[in-house]
């Protein structure tokens, strides 16, 4: 695909800055000697829907939501740009973009903050619904491909044209990398896993419809699993757009195994297996005083055997003499 670059856009999350393009780049200059990914490393990854970005302020609004999300990297689909390029903005994030040639249709961006720049390794706009980027990890590169797949009413060519384009786009991927497909898939997948649980849980939204049965088959020819459905979360977090009608779209494939898989074998070869000691904070001493008092607390009649009423007590119960009685009663009147 021949690609363009468009022309200087306005960054007005600061007065009077604009925003610098750069020329049609796959593959960075220079080496990246930053890590994206590692075991005590903590990363924030979200997709939106932003419906255009091809308006003024636009973009300064999507740059501050994704600070105030505290995003590291941020996939925008249908952002509206035309030609493909990548650019800084003036506080430091990087935009790469893929869109239509000549028309502000459809779109996808990826918005990668200053922190996080350094990462990136390489980046191939491949349409202006699918775009590609690999960035530098200590023990594995990440590969994210963004997405905006075509609305459940388009046709049934363009449809099938574009999982294969997608599938073009993963066979690329090094064996070696770990994968995330995100971005706005336009499918509902619903709640029902049945015969699908390899693909999904059962924390889907609405019901599902022809583009969530192709997701949900896509996923399971290739092993991937539909990570907003895994586990219970709130809809916001699980949707990058609501239509009007209040019907919804669910979020990206995430391959859920080889992220799990990952961080597991990091910490395993950083940190070992170790068995947890636990010291004893309590002594033998006071235990045992812990057990008398449980003793003293026991009721009698809960005692399991208790001990006989002794009968041998040397006690006269034979009548009182009456010399007995006489020697008493003068010892009452004398006081």
């Amino acid at each position: 695909m021949e690609t363009t670059t468009r022309g200087p856009i306005a960054d007005l999350s600061q007065p009077g800055s604009m925003t610098t393009p750069a020329e049609s780049l796959h593959q960075e200059g220079r080496c990246a000697t930053d890590s994206l990914l590692g075991p005590k490393t903590k990363i924030s990854i979200g997709t939106w829907n932003v419906r255009t970005m091809n308006e003024a302020s636009k973009l300064a609004q999507v740059i501050r939501e994704m600070k105030r999300y505290r995003l590291d990297i941020l996939g925008v689909s249908e952002c509206r740009w035309t030609g493909s390029g990548r650019q800084v903005s003036h506080d430091g994030s990087t935009i790469l973009y893929s869109g239509h040639e000549d028309t502000h249709i459809r779109g996808v961006a990826l918005v990668i903050s200053k922190q996080k720049a350094n990462t990136l390794l390489e980046w191939e706009p491949i349409s202006d619904r699918i775009m590609k980027a690999r960035f530098n990890s200590k023990h594995c590169k990440l590969t994210i491909i963004l997405c905006y797949a075509p609305t459940n009413a388009s046709d049934k060519e363009d449809k099938e044209d574009w999982y294969e384009q997608l599938q073009q786009a993963v066979a690329k991927v090094s064996q070696y990398d770990m994968l995330l497909i995100i971005g706005d898939m336009n499918a509902k997948v619903g709640s029902d896993n049945s015969n699908c649980e390899r693909a999904m849980g059962k924390h889907g939204c609405g019901v599902m419809n022809d583009n969530g049965e192709r997701l949900v088959d896509y996923c399971l020819n290739n092993n991937y699993v539909i990570g907003g459905t895994i586990f219970a979360h709130r809809d916001i977090h699980k949707l990058t757009w609501k239509s009007p009608d209040e019907e919804t779209d669910h979020d990206a494939t995430n391959k859920w195994d080889t992220t799990k898989k990952t961080y597991i074998d990091v910490a395993t070869k950083v940190l070992g297996h170790k068995k947890k000691n636990h010291k004893e904070w309590l002594t033998p001493e006071t235990w045992k005083k812990i057990e008398e008092r449980k003793q003293l607390k026991i009721k009698p009649d809960e005692l399991a055997d208790p001990p006989p009423v002794p009968d041998d007590l040397n006690i006269d119960t034979s009548p009182p003499t009456e010399a007995e009685v006489k020697n008493a009663l003068k010892a009452m009147k004398s006081g």
